[in-house]
C-alpha cells in the first residue's frame, strides 16, 4: 500500500507540474511564467537559466540510462524506480519555474490577429499531442503508476511490448514533437522564451539519440528497422537509412 501511495504522489506531482508548464511557457494563468519574475543582467539571467535547464537535462539523461537503473535499484525498490525518476524530474521543473530569470527583450511579435490565433492554436495542439502520445503507448507505465499498481495487486510486472500505434507510424517521437511545437509556437517571442525553446530543443534532440540507442540495444533488429523506416520528429519521407 505504501508503494502504491508513493506512486500516486509522484504521479500527481508530475501531473500538476506539467499543467503548470503549459501556463509557464504560454504566459497565462500561472503566477510565474517564462517572461515574468526577477530581472537580472542578461549575462546573469542566461547563466542561471542555462544552469536550471542543465540540471534537468543531466537528471533526465543519467537516471534514464539502463546502467544507472541497474545500480540505482540496488538501493531503491524496482517497483518505485520509475516513480522516483518522475518525482525527481518534477522537482527540478518546479525549481526551474521558481528560479527562472526572464529576458524580456522581444525578438518577434506577430500583430496580425489571424496569425496570432494560429500560433496559439499550434501551441495548444502541441500540448494535446504530448498527452495523446503518452496514452498511445502506456501513459501510466511511462509515469510509474502501473509499476506500483502491479506491486500493490501482487501481479508480475512485464514491460509493455514494442508497438507502433497511429502517430508512431508517422514519426518515432510524437511526444517530443509536441514539446517542440509548444515551445516555439508563440505570437510574442522574447529572448528568455527563445533561450528556453532553443536549449530545450537541443536537449530533446540529444536525449532522443541516447534513448534510441538504448532501445536499439534492448529491442534489436525490430527497432533498427523502425528507425530506418520512420522519421525521428517530422513526418516527411525518408531519403535513406538513419545512422
Amino acid at each position: 500500500m505504501l508503494v502504491m501511495l508513493y506512486g500516486l504522489v509522484c504521479y500527481f506531482a508530475f501531473f500538476g507540474t506539467i499543467l503548470y508548464a503549459i501556463g509557464f511557457v504560454g504566459n497565462f494563468v500561472v503566477p510565474k511564467s517564462v517572461d515574468t519574475g526577477l530581472i537580472e543582467s542578461p549575462a546573469k539571467a542566461v547563466a542561471i537559466d542555462a544552469l536550471l535547464l542543465g540540471l534537468f537535462a543531466i537528471q533526465h539523461t543519467i537516471m534514464a540510462r539502463p546502467g544507472f537503473k541497474k545500480w540505482w535499484t540496488r538501493y531503491v525498490p524496482v517497483q518505485i524506480e520509475r516513480s522516483t525518476f518522475v518525482l525527481a524530474a518534477s522537482l527540478l521543473l518546479i525549481l526551474l519555474f521558481w528560479q527562472w530569470r526572464p529576458l524580456p527583450t522581444v525578438v518577434w511579435s506577430v500583430e496580425h490577429q489571424l496569425a496570432r490565433w494560429l500560433l496559439i492554436g499550434v501551441f495548444l495542439a502541441g500540448w494535446v499531442l504530448v498527452f495523446y502520445a503518452t496514452f498511445l503507448i502506456d501513459h501510466f507505465d511511462l509515469f510509474g503508476l502501473r509499476q506500483t499498481f502491479f506491486h500493490w495487486r501482487g501481479w508480475t510486472y512485464t514491460h509493455p511490448p514494442f508497438k507502433k500505434p497511429l502517430l508512431y507510424r508517422l514519426v518515432r517521437n510524437p511526444l517530443m514533437l509536441g514539446f517542440v511545437l509548444a515551445f516555439w509556437a508563440t505570437p510574442v517571442m522574447t529572448q528568455g522564451h527563445l533561450l528556453f525553446a532553443g536549449l530545450s530543443t537541443a536537449y530533446i534532440l540529444m536525449g532522443i539519440q541516447f534513448e534510441e540507442r538504448d532501445l536499439q540495444r534492448i529491442l534489436g533488429e525490430d527497432y533498427r528497422l523502425y528507425r530506418r523506416r520512420t522519421p525521428m520528429l517530422f513526418p516527411w519521407p525518408r531519403k535513406g537509412p538513419s545512422s
